[in-house]
C-alpha cells in the first residue's frame, strides 16, 4: 500500500480545508471574502510601502526629516543644462585692486653689503624697484571712549552738558558691538553660547549670555517699524508665497512662519504650526487678498479671503512620489508642469494645445485613481493620488 506524505504546510491546509462546507455557492461566497481580504491587505502594504520611501525629493517632507542616509539633493524644478564650477563665460569677476594710499608701508632692504660686509640701515640712501600689496586684517581691538559731563558758568547759572543718547550707564557695549552680536546671531545663525566664546577669544571681553540676550531684544524693538514697513508692502503684492517649518526653541517644536514675495520676506516664529499662528498678529496671511501660495496643508485653506493656489515645486514632489509608486498619470502631469515652466510667459500660441493635454492627463486620473475606500467610521478614505488630483483645476 502506498503512503503518501506532504510537508508539514500543506498538511495544515488540508486540515482546514476539512471545515469547508461542500456546495459551491458557499464556496465562491468564501473565496470571494477571501478575494476582498487580499485586495485590502495588498492595499494596505503598498500604502506603507509607499510611506517608507518618501522623502524631500518626492514628497512635502522638509530635508531635516531625512535622516543620516540623505538621498542625493535634486531641485524639484531641475535647473536647464550643466555649468562648470567657477566664474562662467561673460562673468565680470571681482579681485583685489591696489589702493594708491597704502595704511601701512613696509620697505625691506637687502642685508649688508656683499663686498664690505657692511650692515645696511634705513637711514641709508635707498631706491624702491618693486611694491606689492597685502590685504590684512588689524588687530582686533576694543577702542574705549570715555564721555565726560562739563559745565560751565554763565549769567551766574551753572551749565551741564548732556550724555548722548545711547550713553545710558557708566559703562557699555557701544553701538557697533550692538550690531556686530546681531549680525552674528540673524545673518549668520550663530547660538548665544558660540557668540560669547567668538568675542572673547577675538577681544579678550567676556560677553555673557544675558549681554547678548538684551541686546537681540533691543535690535528687535528698534526694527519694528521696519517689520511694519515690510509688511504693509507685501499686503499690495498680488502674489505671496506662505510655508512653515519646524525649529528648535528652548528644546521645544516651535514653527518658523514664512511669508514671501520676489523682494522680500517676513518671519515670525509661533509654538503652533496651524490657525493659532496663522490668526496670530505677526502673520500676514490673515489681512491677505490676492493670490496665496503654499502647499496642500488644510489650514491656509482657511482664510478665504484670499485666493489658494499650490505651490509648484510642491506639486512636482508629490507628483515623484505618486510615480514612484506606479501612477502613469502622475508622470504626465509631471512632465506637463516642466514643459509650461519652460514656455515663454504669456503663453500667446499653442494654448488649445496645452489645455487639451491637460484636459487628457485629468480624465487618465479619474480613471486610473481608485474609489474611496470606506472604513468603519467616519469620511470615505482618499488614495494619495486622489487627495492631490481633486485640487486640478477643471478648465
Amino acid at each position: 500500500m502506498k503512503v503518501t506524505t506532504y510537508p508539514k504546510d500543506k498538511r495544515a491546509i488540508l486540515k482546514s480545508m476539512k471545515g469547508l462546507p461542500n456546495d459551491i455557492e458557499s464556496l465562491k461566497k468564501i473565496i470571494h471574502q477571501l478575494l476582498e481580504k487580499i485586495a485590502k491587505l495588498e492595499a494596505e502594504n503598498a500604502e506603507l510601502r509607499r510611506r517608507l520611501g518618501l522623502d524631500s525629493t518626492n514628497s512635502h517632507k522638509p530635508p531635516s526629516s531625512d535622516g543620516y542616509k540623505k538621498p542625493t539633493t535634486k531641485p524639484a524644478i531641475p535647473k536647464e543644462g550643466k555649468r562648470a564650477n567657477g566664474g562662467q563665460k561673460g562673468h565680470k569677476g571681482k579681485t583685489l585692486e591696489r589702493v594708491a594710499q597704502p595704511d601701512h608701508i613696509e620697505v625691506h632692504l637687502p642685508s649688508q653689503c656683499q663686498c664690505c660686509g657692511r650692515r645696511f640701515e634705513q637711514s641709508d640712501i635707498h631706491e624702491v624697484v618693486q611694491n606689492r600689496q597685502v590685504f590684512d586684517l588689524p588687530a582686533p581691538k576694543l577702542e574705549v571712549t570715555e564721555h565726560r559731563i562739563a559745565h560751565i558758568k554763565c549769567c551766574g547759572r551753572s551749565h551741564y552738558g548732556e550724555y548722548p543718547l545711547h550713553v545710558t550707564v557708566p559703562v557699555q557695549y557701544g553701538p557697533s558691538v550692538k550690531a556686530f552680536v546681531s549680525k552674528l546671531s540673524i545673518d549668520h545663525k550663530m547660538p548665544i553660547e558660540q557668540i560669547s566664546q567668538l568675542f572673547e577669544d577675538m577681544y579678550g571681553y567676556d560677553l555673557n549670555s544675558s549681554t547678548i540676550l538684551e541686546i537681540l531684544n533691543l535690535g528687535y524693538e528698534l526694527a519694528a517699524p521696519i517689520e511694519r514697513q515690510i509688511v504693509e508692502n507685501m499686503l499690495k503684492k498680488s502674489v505671496i508665497n506662505f510655508d512653515e517649518t519646524g525649529i528648535r526653541v528652548g528644546g521645544k517644536i516651535h514653527w518658523l512662519h514664512t511669508a514671501s514675495t520676489e523682494e522680500q520676506t517676513h518671519l515670525f516664529v509661533h509654538k503652533k504650526r496651524g490657525a493659532e499662528a496663522l490668526e496670530s498678529m505677526a502673520s500676514v496671511l490673515k489681512d491677505f487678498k490676492g493670490k496665496a501660495v503654499h502647499d496642500c496643508w488644510k489650514p491656509y485653506f482657511a482664510f478665504d479671503e484670499a485666493s489658494h493656489f499650490l505651490c509648484g515645486a510642491h506639486l512636482l514632489r508629490e507628483l515623484s512620489g505618486l510615480a514612484e509608486n506606479g501612477s502613469l498619470w502622475a508622470v504626465k502631469m509631471h512632465s506637463l508642469l516642466l514643459d509650461l515652466h519652460k514656455t515663454t510667459r504669456p503663453i500667446l500660441q499653442g494654448e488649445d494645445d496645452i489645455r487639451a493635454r491637460y484636459r487628457a492627463i485629468l480624465k487618465q486620473a479619474d480613471a486610473e485613481e481608485p474609489p474611496p475606500q470606506r472604513g468603519k467610521r467616519g469620511k470615505p478614505k482618499q488614495s494619495p493620488g486622489s487627495n492631490l488630483f481633486r485640487w486640478a483645476p477643471r478648465t
